[in-house]
């Protein structure tokens, strides 16, 4: 469905609901561009739009059905982007990633949303405040939309930033347990993270360094700037990624090393039990011709060998760390 649609012409907005074969007309005329923004359109709700600007039908099958991987394709003068945005909801632990795909050509700007992410209602409204920014045309709000993702990408690294500081705490001083569960599910996050974040890499790198995409000179250093802030959380979910594996290994270390203390526990008191069995055991055989079987102190003399024999390997147990 079209959430928004405007026509723009020397960095201002053209009043009234365009007409999108008129508009795009007079932009290829006189100048300027529409910006089409919509939100999970079904394949008919696209047609129309895609017939009039002459989308290329895969960049249009990739835009309806999304689930799509961070890209830059051309199709003539015309760019195919998809940007991830992504947001962290701290009490559950999860990153939520949504999808933007963006159709960028001289006259025109369309971008289709999928699933909950940053709404580009705010970003409309701050380029719109911008008569310089909407002059440079397209790519102008391809930059805004760019940056509006990458920016919101920090939010999220420090939320998981948060959650690995509290594990590696829990894990190194906080009480014994097992958080293998907490930090492998943490881990997954990370990695479906960077599969929306490290793809995008090479895009911004083409959009702030090849001539032949961002063609405005003017704007190639925003984009050599969002390039920058994304290596910056790229880097950051890598140094993330490497403590949880550290956690990770630090967990199964204390939980085999834990294991080890009670498989000595439990041999030092079958230790300490057997030791009693089997001096019962022999005073127990009926043999006629044992000795002490006609004394007097045989019985009490018995336990207390029990008792001493015991206390002696459990101190010896004891001193060695072992109970």
């Amino acid at each position: 469905m079209i959430v928004n649609c405007a026509q723009y012409r020397s960095g201002q907005r053209i009043d009234g609901t365009p007409d999108l074969a008129a508009s795009l007309a007079a932009c290829e005329s006189e100048g300027g561009f529409v910006w089409i923004g919509l939100f999970e359109p079904s394949a008919a709700e696209f047609a129309e739009v895609a017939d009039h600007l002459r989308l290329h039908p895969l960049a249009v099958e990739d835009a309806i059905h999304a689930h799509q991987r961070p890209k830059l394709e051309h199709y003539g003068n015309m760019m195919f982007i998809v940007l991830k945005p992504a947001r962290y909801v701290d009490h559950e632990e999860i990153v939520q990633v949504s999808q933007i795909m963006m159709f960028v050509g001289e006259h025109f700007v369309v971008t289709v949303r999928h699933g909950e992410s940053s709404a580009l209602g705010s970003i409309r409204d701050e380029i719109e405040q911008s008569a310089d920014s909407l002059a440079r045309g397209p790519l102008a709000v391809l930059h805004a939309v760019a940056d509006k993702v990458v920016d919101d990408y920090a939010p999220v690294v420090k939320g998981i930033s948060i959650d690995v500081d509290e594990i590696e705490h829990a894990v190194f001083s906080g009480p014994k347990a097992t958080h293998a569960e907490r930090i492998f599910k943490l881990k997954r996050e990370v990695l479906e993270f960077r599969w929306a974040v490290d793809p995008l890499v090479g895009p911004l790198e083409d959009l702030a360094s090849d001539l032949t995409i961002a063609k405005d000179e003017l704007l190639r250093p925003y984009f050599r700037d969002v390039h920058d802030h994304l290596l910056r959380v790229t880097d950051r979910l890598a140094v993330l990624d490497s403590l949880l594996d550290a956690a990770l290994g630090a967990n199964v270390a204390q939980v085999g090393m834990r294991q080890n203390e009670d498989m000595r526990k439990i041999s030092a008191w079958v230790a300490i039990i057997a030791l009693p069995t089997l001096i019962a055991g022999i005073y127990g055989m009926n043999f006629e011709q044992m000795p002490e079987l006609g004394w007097v102190v045989g019985y009490p003399f018995a336990l207390g060998l029990m008792v001493t024999s015991c206390l002696l390997l459990y101190r010896n147990f004891k001193r060695r760390g072992w109970l």
